[in-house]
């Protein structure tokens, strides 16, 4: 299968996803334990962790926008009044609060830097010095580069 259509199967994957985790979150969001938003706290973690978990999976930046634009859409779509005239997220704080919510979580996840060109450029933790910077330090160290005194 080519590059370009296993990338495109799966930004529209990703945009199913974003659409069931989109209507799951905002038909729930409202639901209330006593002063406790549930609802909107439990959609709110499930959103982020599925935007997270898109752009730390695939590390692809686009994936992670069809995500969020699946769920938006869904958002959009069912948040105006139905056939019926019922509204599901109403003109309400809760209602404002969930809207951004989304939208916040999407726009941070996708703009934040990528994790993999940041790790590429430092070194690790667990990496050895070179010869040339344990000469430098006064620490004995043997052709590898590894100190003997560690």
């Amino acid at each position: 299968m080519p590059n370009w259509l296993s990338r495109l199967l799966s930004w529209i994957a990703a945009a199913l996803v974003g659409v069931v985790y989109g209507a799951a979150g905002t038909i729930a969001h409202s639901l209330m334990w006593g002063p406790i938003p549930v609802g909107l706290i439990v959609g709110g973690i499930a959103c982020g962790a599925l935007l997270i978990a898109v752009r730390a999976l695939t590390h692809d930046r686009a994936a992670a926008v069809a995500t969020a634009i699946g769920m938006i859409g869904m958002l959009m779509i069912i948040s105006g009044p139905g056939p019926g005239g019922s509204v599901i997220v109403p003109n309400t704080p809760v209602g404002q609060i969930w809207i951004y919510l989304v939208s916040g979580i999407a726009l941070l996840v996708i703009a934040w830097p990528s994790l993999k060109r940041i790790s590429a450029s430092t070194p690790t933790a667990g990496s050895a010095p070179t010869a040339g910077s344990a000469a430098a330090s006064g620490t004995p160290s043997t052709e590898t580069g590894r100190r003997l005194d560690a």
